[in-house]
């Protein structure tokens, strides 16, 4: 990728990060560790991949994203106003009574949201049958799904797995946004779920580990993702958990807990406010 495309693609993370910080901490509400961890994927899907109309947002030949961890909303609130879908002075009323920016996406309310999530394990189901129904329909959008990785621990999700495979969904590309921890903890003390990558290669799919947090890494990906004829495809993103802050990083308690006025401003001159 050239060098000004990722400076491009690394300033809408960053605008993406700050509009987190700004919503939850508003909001005295919300997921913001997950959300952190997932800027980078969001940003490059919404800023490089996918094709999406701003002005028409439930296009029919549009791309398609399900973002499974549906607490992580923010990250995707931010993108989608970043794009265009709605004024970025509405990411203030995250949260707040009468919002159409709710705690978790709600596609009938928020422009640019293509499928309500928020009960984990659900998300990759639902874009099995949006790329089902592009093959069905001869249509060639493709569908991307943000799983979480303490959210695999659903059997679900294994059950969306064999579909997808069996099927032959090579149209449905999904993140695992493996950042390590979930709101009980460590995700491998809780219930681990490796070895990830051998357990979606036995259930069918191509897998790609990548840095989530390389956009070099996560272009090479998604284009083997869609050079890949046959199969859907798993990218296993390793992130950081609260990335881009540094007393959020790595630490389990801000899975979702609200920066105090001290702590948003800290973190808002961390991301170069």
């Amino acid at each position: 990728m050239e060098q000004e495309k990722i400076k491009e693609l690394q300033q809408k993370a960053n605008a993406i990060r700050q509009h987190v910080i700004r919503e939850v901490a508003q909001a005295n509400s919300g997921h913001i560790g997950g959300a952190l961890s997932i800027a980078d994927i969001v940003s490059y899907l919404y800023f490089k991949e996918m094709n999406v109309d701003p002005s028409n947002p439930k296009w029919q030949d549009r791309d398609r994203l399900v973002l499974s961890k549906g607490h992580a909303c923010a990250a995707l609130y931010a993108a989608l106003a970043e794009k265009g879908f709605f004024p970025v002075e509405e990411l203030l009323t995250f949260r707040q009574t009468g919002t159409r920016l709710q705690g978790h996406p709600d596609m009938r309310k928020t422009p640019g949201v293509d499928m309500s999530t928020g009960s984990l394990g659900q998300g990759l189901s639902v874009a099995n049958g949006m790329a089902l129904a592009a093959k069905l329909d001869k249509k060639d959008y493709r569908v991307f799904v943000i799983l979480g990785d303490g959210e695999i621990q659903e059997g679900q999700v294994w059950e969306a797995a064999m579909t997808a495979a069996h099927y032959k969904l090579d149209n449905v590309t999904a993140f695992l946004d493996y950042n390590g921890l979930q709101i009980d903890g460590p995700v491998k003390e809780v219930m681990s779920p490796s070895p990830v990558e051998d357990k979606f290669k036995a259930f069918g799919w191509n897998v790609i580990s990548i840095d989530g947090h390389d956009f070099n890494q996560i272009e090479d990906a998604v284009q083997q993702a869609k050079a890949c004829k046959g199969k859907p495809t798993m990218i296993v993103a390793n992130t950081v958990k609260g990335k881009g802050v540094s007393f959020m990083e790595n630490q389990v308690g801000w899975h979702g807990v609200a920066p105090n006025e001290e702590e948003r401003d800290a973190a808002l001159k961390e991301l170069g406010v």
